[in-house]
């Protein structure tokens, strides 16, 4: 089975993880959780359901050095949602969160990376986040942004239709291969 590292950070579709959770499993994947701490603090009364549906324990702080992997090896990893923080700390290479951390070292392990962020209209204006984008593309990470993926929607509008979730499993998919 293809091990699916499902890192989140906190935008509102971080509140639906479960639903990607369930969706990534019926596509033939072990699930494990990762989340900003700010996305575990939204999350904390969902942590243990999350734990049972993973099967794994979800994870928001780094490891001690001498404390086993909990998790199985990854074979993919998909970062979403993906807040304008986690997109430029994560191309600056600047780790101070698990996920972020998990997310600049897969690169260099040659783990496959999807990326899907979530950011509103008025981020989307700041260059930073394009420069950002470029840098983690030029990485190798596919990073679903603009047509095709993550359209930002204007600063506190719900997007109509809801976060694409399916586009972010799908491409993470096509770089996983085949799972069932």
């Amino acid at each position: 089975m293809t091990t699916l590292y499902l890192l989140g950070s906190a935008a509102p579709p971080v509140l639906e993880i479960a639903s990607a959770v369930e969706n990534a499993q019926s596509r033939g994947y072990d699930v494990c959780l990762g989340l900003t701490p700010s996305a575990a603090r939204w999350l904390a009364p969902e942590l243990a359901e999350l734990e049972r549906l993973t099967g794994h324990p979800v994870r928001s702080e780094y490891k001690m050095p001498t404390a086993d992997d909990v998790w199985p090896r990854g074979d993919v990893a998909l970062f979403a949602p993906a807040t304008f923080n986690s997109i430029n700390s994560w191309a600056l290479g600047i780790t101070s969160s698990f996920v972020v951390g998990f997310a600049a070292e897969a690169i260099g392990k040659g783990i496959p990376l999807v990326a899907m962020p979530c950011v509103n209209s008025a981020y989307a204006q700041h260059r930073a986040l394009d420069r950002s984008i470029a840098e983690l593309r030029e990485m190798g990470v596919a990073v679903l942004y603009g047509e095709g993926g993550f359209v930002p929607n204007q600063p506190g509008e719900r997007r109509s239709g809801g976060y694409p979730w399916h586009l972010a499993l799908d491409a993470v998919g096509v770089l996983a291969g085949p799972t069932l």
